[in-house]
């Protein structure tokens, strides 16, 4: 769960993200600003694993692969040729391009670490839950506000194994169209 609301921009996912091992060092996630003139609010900013990743599908040397439990893998270096069409295709931004390893890295919910039971690390330092790992269920036994995982950019709908917490009066599928994501949470107007 990503819940915008709830980030106060300590960037402790973002430090975390970066120890973990298999990262070398660098960080898959990052924080968002929105209108810094305006507001400090920030939200973290996750690859949202769609159920039929963009970013795979654009792919030409197919080194964006997608684990049996629906985990989108950050590329793979012996594959990928750097192209950065992912980061093109991605409706939410989220793949970046590292010119020093000339590979293109994205958050992978700690594979590594889930696959084996354990949350991830942005999950297990964020202090105010902005992210969340666990079941649905439990949330919203825990929690108020709408997870949303179905996402509409202009034609296309994306479903996606995260889901992002919006109030209680956002519609069960998000509507996108051709604005920045970021724009629509804060403005909180249905689109």
């Amino acid at each position: 769960m990503v819940d915008p609301a709830r980030c106060i921009g300590c960037q402790a996912c973002v430090q975390a993200c970066g120890e973990c091992g298999t990262h070398r060092g660098i960080s898959m996630i990052h924080l968002e600003y929105f209108q810094r003139e305006e507001t400090t609010q920030t939200t973290p900013q996750v690859c949202m694993h769609c159920e039929e990743p963009t970013c795979a599908l654009v792919c030409p040397a197919d080194a964006i692969k997608q684990t049996p439990d629906g985990v989108v893998q950050t590329s793979l270096k012996p594959r990928c040729v750097g192209c950065s069409n992912c980061v093109l295709a991605c409706p939410f931004g989220v793949p970046k391009y590292d010119a020093p390893v000339d590979q293109m890295m994205k958050c992978d919910m700690c594979y590594d670490r889930t696959s084996i039971g354990k949350r991830p690390m942005c999950a297990t330092v964020c202090p105010s839950e902005a992210l969340y790992f666990g079941s649905l269920e439990t949330w919203q036994k825990r929690r108020r506000g709408r997870a949303v995982n179905e996402f509409r950019f202009g034609q296309q709908t994306v479903k996606t194994l995260v889901y992002l917490v919006l109030s209680d009066n956002k519609p069960e599928r998000l509507d996108i169209g051709l604005v920045p994501l970021q724009n629509w949470i804060k403005k909180d107007k249905t689109q």
